[in-house]
């Protein structure tokens, strides 16, 4: 996944920064607060059960996002689109961990780990170039 930013124009939240779209950003937000409640950790049947109700247009939230702020709706999501679009990205990002062996997923901050090195890389790069900073 691809993320570009404007440092000078960020947004607030962070799910602007990581998704391209509106209803990901939702989806990938009401993921992370379904997980926060589970002590950030799931297991891989309470995902697909998350999925599965995004996909059927059953999953149910309050909306902190205007027009719908404050309002009880039904979220849908197309299940393989979630996999692909969401949780994949979330996972290849460091946002959300799987655990093989214990067959679960995890919130963590490997994220903000991945940047630091990312500035440090570019760092590297313009001492290479006799560029200093």
């Amino acid at each position: 996944m691809v993320i570009l930013f404007d440092r000078f124009n960020l947004p607030k939240d962070i799910y602007e920064v990581v998704f391209a779209t509106n209803q990901q950003k939702i989806v990938a937000k009401e993921l992370i607060k379904y997980m926060a409640k589970k002590n950030a950790e799931i297991t891989k049947t309470e995902m697909s059960e998350f999925a599965t109700k995004l996909h059927e247009g059953q999953y149910e939230c309050i909306l902190e996002e205007p027009p719908y702020k404050g309002k009880r709706v039904k979220l849908s999501y197309n299940k393989r689109q979630f996999y692909d679009r969401i949780l994949t990205p979330m996972k290849a990002m460091g946002l959300v961990d799987y655990d093989l062996y214990k067959k679960t997923y995890k919130l963590t901050n490997k994220f903000a780990g991945a940047l630091e090195k990312i500035g440090a890389m570019w760092k590297d790069e313009l001492r290479r170039l006799g560029v200093s900073g």
